[in-house]
């Protein structure tokens, strides 16, 4: 569950980082930035899958709590009940090269631009494999917002997932947070 939410953060982050290679004149910003997502499942099986996690982990003895919730810290992870966020790291040369490395495993295209609009499709080998697309509107190298729409499996069926997205510049520097490995 986790590989497929920073999966689709990432893919939201490649397809900004794309953006001046097509002609935009705005630069992503390099360092930290910060990946905001609310997805809704066709089935509700998605849902029930991110409840039942909260539930697990309020249901844990508070230290071992703390190390799940320090252990997502370290990943750039944080889960709330509007939502989950993603931190990721974009460095200088990755922004210079207007491209982002992807997790493992995941590529993503741009398939039309209009303006400071991009559609991209994306795709991750898994487990499970998951592909879609997503329309992001940059509010220049600091922000955007956008929509997608990409298939998985959850507990072994098809399913669709919406998600609503956005995506802020947090900081210069990175702190914890490494750059996807390559």
């Amino acid at each position: 569950m986790k590989r497929r939410l920073r999966a689709a953060a990432l893919s939201a982050l490649a397809a900004s980082i794309a953006a001046p290679a097509l002609g935009q004149p705005v630069k992503m910003r390099p360092g930290l930035w910060e990946h905001t997502h609310t997805m809704t499942s066709q089935t509700g099986r998605y849902e029930q899958g991110m409840a039942e996690m909260q539930r697990q982990m309020a249901n844990m003895p508070p230290d071992q709590r703390r190390m799940m919730e320090q252990m997502m810290k370290q990943q750039g992870v944080a889960m709330g009940p509007k939502g989950t966020s993603v931190r990721a790291c974009i460095t200088k040369e990755d922004a210079e090269r207007d491209q982002v490395p992807a997790d493992e495993g995941c590529t993503s295209q741009v398939l039309q631009r209009s303006g400071a609009t991009l559609k991209v499709k994306f795709s991750c080998a898994g487990p499970p494999p998951s592909s879609g697309e997503s329309e992001i509107t940059f509010q220049g190298p600091t922000a955007y917002t956008g929509r997608g729409v990409f298939t998985t499996t959850i507990d072994g069926k098809p399913e669709r997932i919406n998600m609503e997205q956005s995506g802020r510049w947090v900081a210069a520097d990175c702190g914890t947070i490494k750059p996807p490995r390559r």
